[in-house]
């Protein structure tokens, strides 16, 4: 067994212990690692990575999930076999946490459902697919076309469909500070109050809707940010996939409490100072919009 398989193995030992036994305490935890460890032959040279894996897993549990429930709504928690459970909770902490130069996603998934095969029963290899595979949707598929030239999927019209996106970089300015309102995910990103163009709506109605409708403020467009389009898949078309066309602006509001809506996959929403908006977790393709604000907002001070 390769020694990072065998190390997550050896993980997944623990996280499904103290899943049968709640009450055990962390340290209880890395200590039943240096246990397991000693007893298949792990690497000493492994340990540090097995013991940021478990506590990335223990401390995000609750995050995960949540992740879990919405990616497999037919399935309670409770309900899902304790080894698939866990499986799944190892497997999405390296999906959303890792850093993926160190954990590519394809990875991340194949490696548990290589886990589900081994410890699970038959079905477990299929569930733990399936349920990784709608977060790494979700996620807009990140490493999908590395080292193969993309090809974008068609209808046999030969014409995709195309959903409108509107989103934006909502600030506002108290005292000598600007802020940014931004929501956060249950994948665990920062991102933009976004949503679908409504038929016959224009894109700065679209706008000013969503963020009400997301985090209960007023705003004023004041120019557009930029444009992006990626595939996502969609059962309800008839080749299975859609294009999906965003539209972003900077807006501007009041600094006032943002009042969450909690749905679509939405657990927080904070304003932030513009200096600490760099150290956030955002998804790759939000991350140029937010810059271009960030410049466009910094050279409105100086000027």
């Amino acid at each position: 067994m390769a020694n990072r398989h065998l190390a997550r193995s050896i993980v997944l030992q623990v996280l499904f212990e103290r899943d049968q036994n709640p009450s055990m305490q962390l340290d209880e935890c890395v200590g039943r690692l240096a246990d397991y460890s000693k007893e298949f032959g792990a690497r000493d040279s492994d340990m540090p990575f097995m013991k940021e894996l478990l506590q990335n897993a223990l401390a995000k549990q609750k995050e995960i999930d949540e992740v879990i429930v919405r990616a497999a709504p037919e399935w309670p928690l409770e309900k899902i076999a304790a080894i698939d459970r866990n499986i799944l909770r190892l497997g999405l902490t390296e999906l959303l946490y890792a850093d993926r130069a160190q954990v590519p996603a394809k990875v991340a998934i194949n490696e548990a459902i290589e886990l589900a095969k081994t410890f699970g029963s038959n079905s477990s290899g299929r569930f733990v697919n399936g349920v990784l595979g709608a977060v790494y949707i979700e996620l807009g598929e990140p490493g999908k076309t590395d080292g193969t030239p993309r090809k974008q999927p068609t209808t046999k019209s030969g014409k995709m469909p195309i959903e409108e996106l509107i989103g934006a970089v909502v600030y506002a300015r108290e005292a000598s500070e600007v802020y940014l309102a931004l929501v956060h995910d249950i994948f665990g990103h920062w991102t933009l109050s976004k949503g679908k163009l409504q038929q016959g709506e224009k894109h700065e109605d679209g706008v000013k809707r969503k963020v009400r409708e997301e985090i209960g403020l007023d705003c004023t467009l004041e120019e557009q940010l930029g444009e992006n389009e990626y595939v996502a898949n969609d059962s309800s078309t008839p080749g299975g996939k859609k294009k999906r066309h965003a539209t972003y602006f900077l807006a501007r509001a009041e600094f006032a409490d943002l009042t969450l809506k909690r749905e679509g996959g939405l657990d927080d929403a904070q304003w932030f100072p513009l200096a600490t908006v760099g150290d956030l977790n955002f998804y790759d393709d939000i991350l140029p919009v937010v810059t271009r604000a960030i410049n466009i907002l910094a050279q409105k001070d100086r000027s």
